[in-house]
């Protein structure tokens, strides 16, 4: 299995009349077949921005997206079809991701014409297909979807996004709307998708707890940049970030044995700062608890600590044994 995706030195820059929003800021990951890659991070971390970039809606300022080897690093009106059609995205609110005035049929059958999908007499069929793929019956062909409940609307942007048999699906923050019980159901369901079609996922989130049973590696976002990322077993056993171990000493737990294996408690201080105005040196510095005076002047490299484990801290740019990889995970 190879790589699906590479992400070189990414970066977005918005222009406003604030000033330039660092929004992402130099990121670098991979992404390998049939596997789910968490990216996580507060609002304001970039990684949306990121998710646009990777499915085409904006283009980057500098830096790489490489798909399957070929530089699809442009806007999506000048990307084949058929690159089109092989990356898909799942939006956080299928209530303004879906065509209030279309039917959910002429929803699922646009894909299948743009991309030419099956003869034409036969899409209405592999539309129906679709909705029994979701576990939605035939008859909300004929339905438009203000009549849906929201995880009804989110299943139909999923059967959507897998009309065109993509290879790639990037979920952002597809179930942070919906109750408890259907956001299990989409999960499953998205993952079974995964075993049986091959898909590989970018999974949006800002909910570690989620990553810990569904993705393969994680990754932590902080003001445009990729703070920390590790396999998910070793993430969640050896943080090694002080933002990443802040983060995961926050989440819940309802057992003993849950908090037995929490990070020490780490106070959140402050909030993240405005992309306007990222501070110099680490961007993380004025919030953390082990800020060293390097910290406040120089922005630190991201580091191979072991295998595929990478921190950006200079907590362990001291440490000699480390390979620095110069701003790219590789």
């Amino acid at each position: 299995m190879g790589k699906i995706l590479e992400i070189i030195d990414l970066k977005k820059y918005f222009k406003t009349n604030q000033g330039t929003v660092l929004a992402v800021d130099g990121v670098s990951f991979h992404l390998e077949e049939g596997e789910t890659l968490g990216l996580v991070g507060e609002s304001g971390s970039g990684k949306s921005t990121v998710a646009y970039m990777i499915a085409g809606i904006y283009s980057p300022t500098s830096g790489k997206i490489l798909f399957f080897g070929r530089d699809i690093s442009m806007v999506a009106n000048k990307r084949s079809l058929t690159t089109k059609g092989e990356i898909q995205i799942v939006f956080q609110d299928p209530g303004t991701s879906l065509n209030p005035r279309r039917t959910i049929g002429q929803i699922l059958l646009l894909p299948l014409s743009v991309h030419k999908i099956g003869k034409a007499n036969e899409r209405r069929e592999l539309a129906e297909e679709l909705l029994q793929m979701v576990q939605l019956p035939k008859d909300y062909f004929e339905k438009v979807p203000s009549m849906l409940g929201g995880g009804e609307k989110q299943m139909v942007a999923i059967a959507r996004a897998l009309a065109t048999r993509p290879k790639l699906v990037i979920l952002d923050e597809p179930t942070s709307a919906l109750d408890v019980i259907i956001q299990a159901k989409i999960i499953k369901m998205l993952m079974n998708f995964q075993r049986e079609l091959g898909l590989s996922y970018l999974f949006i989130t800002h909910d570690l707890s989620l990553m810990r049973n569904v993705a393969t590696r994680v990754a932590i976002m902080y003001l445009g940049k990729i703070c920390e990322l590790a396999p998910t077993k070793e993430f969640f056993e050896k943080p090694l970030h002080p933002y990443t171990r802040m983060l995961l000493s926050s989440i819940p737990v309802v057992s003993e044995e849950e908090e037995a294996l929490k990070p020490k408690k780490i106070e959140s201080r402050g909030e993240i700062p405005s992309p306007v105005n990222v501070p110099p040196g680490c961007s993380f510095h004025l919030r953390c608890p082990e800020v060293m005076e390097i910290c406040k002047k120089v922005d630190p490299q991201i580091l191979k600590f072991s295998g595929k484990h990478f921190v950006r801290c200079h907590l362990f740019s001291k440490n000699s044994g480390h390979n620095n990889t110069s701003g790219n995970e590789e």
